[in-house]
């Protein structure tokens, strides 16, 4: 029998926590429910404990530490990631986890779709539709909602991942990982409802919405580096040359060069040029030495898992 776990971050969500907890054992009565509560301030570890969810806890703040701490304590042949916020369709669980398992997948995202006007903020639904589209444009991956909380993955998946982010930021850095590790992924259209009244979003949609862009060209950085310093290369070798050219003709009208120190800078730019992309190939070595580890972690963990 497969064995199934619901794993729960939660932080402040005594409005809406008991009807998740409710929702996950009317539609996958087999699991277990974990609450993993991050320095609620409220009743939502009391409330939790009372619907029958097994409660732990982080004292690190923020989502990407909570993540990182479940991924590391719980172990199950699925895992289903849900907010504790009364957003997702839980009803679709089963369908999610009967995808992933059917295909043979490591992950499948529950991309929102939205049922109610203001089920998202202002501000969210054109943020996510920017930074999915970078994602997607940097990856080569067609993306419908690369920030959603609601996701089912493999036992290889969670043991393989290697958390970073410490906050919201946490989706993007499960989407990536999962491009540049090309594990078989996929998206399932799903429900997304407005939070219940008295409920707020921990989401700040600028502050927020400013890390998971740095994390974007972080994780580009790391997992694309000659991409990312190619880009470079080619930026600061196109700016050096909108300076030369002037002083090309210039020096073959008079003879002369009058802005020597203008190109003295531009030559300093152009070795910059050479040197980033030098660099982009170093690290394109590396990553691709880090790539080749994590997949034989990842084999491994699978054929343990075979075992079992």
């Amino acid at each position: 029998m497969t064995k199934i776990a619901v794993l729960i971050p939660c932080y402040n969500e005594e409005k809406a926590i008991a009807k998740v907890i409710a929702d996950v054992k009317k539609y996958l009565p087999s699991a277990k429910v974990y609450v993993y509560d991050n320095n609620s301030t409220d009743k939502t570890s009391e409330i939790a404990k009372k619907s029958g969810a097994v409660v732990k806890y982080e004292n690190h703040q923020g989502k990407g530490n909570v993540v990182r701490r479940m991924f590391a304590d719980i172990d199950a042949d699925v895992y289903v990631m849900t907010d504790g916020d009364e957003t997702y369709d839980l009803s679709r669980c089963q369908d999610l986890i009967n995808y992933l398992q059917d295909n043979n997948l490591d992950m499948v995202v529950g991309a929102r779709k939205e049922v109610e006007n203001d089920a998202y903020r202002i501000g969210h639904r054109s943020g996510n539709f920017i930074l999915t589209k970078l994602v997607q444009i940097f990856f080569n991956q067609k993306l419908k909602d690369m920030l959603s909380g609601f996701r089912v993955f493999s036992r290889e998946y969670v043991k393989t991942f290697s958390a970073q982010s410490t906050g919201f930021e946490i989706e993007t850095e499960l989407t990536v990982y999962a491009l540049s590790s090309r594990l078989p992924m996929a998206e399932i259209e799903t429900d997304y409802f407005s939070r219940p009244t008295g409920s707020y979003s921990k989401l700040s949609t600028y502050k927020d919405g400013l890390k998971i862009l740095k994390t974007i060209f972080t994780l580009i950085k790391e997992e694309r580096p000659l991409l990312f310093f190619s880009l470079i290369s080619l930026f600061t070798f196109i700016f050096a040359t909108a300076f030369f050219i002037p002083i090309v003709f210039e020096y073959y009208q008079s003879r002369q060069v009058p802005h020597f120190p203008t190109l003295i800078v531009i030559i300093g730019i152009y070795i910059g040029s050479f040197i980033s992309f030098l660099i982009g190939i170093v690290l394109d070595s590396i990553a691709n030495a880090k790539r080749e580890n994590r997949r034989q972690h990842y084999l491994l963990i699978k054929s343990l898992h075979k075992k079992e």
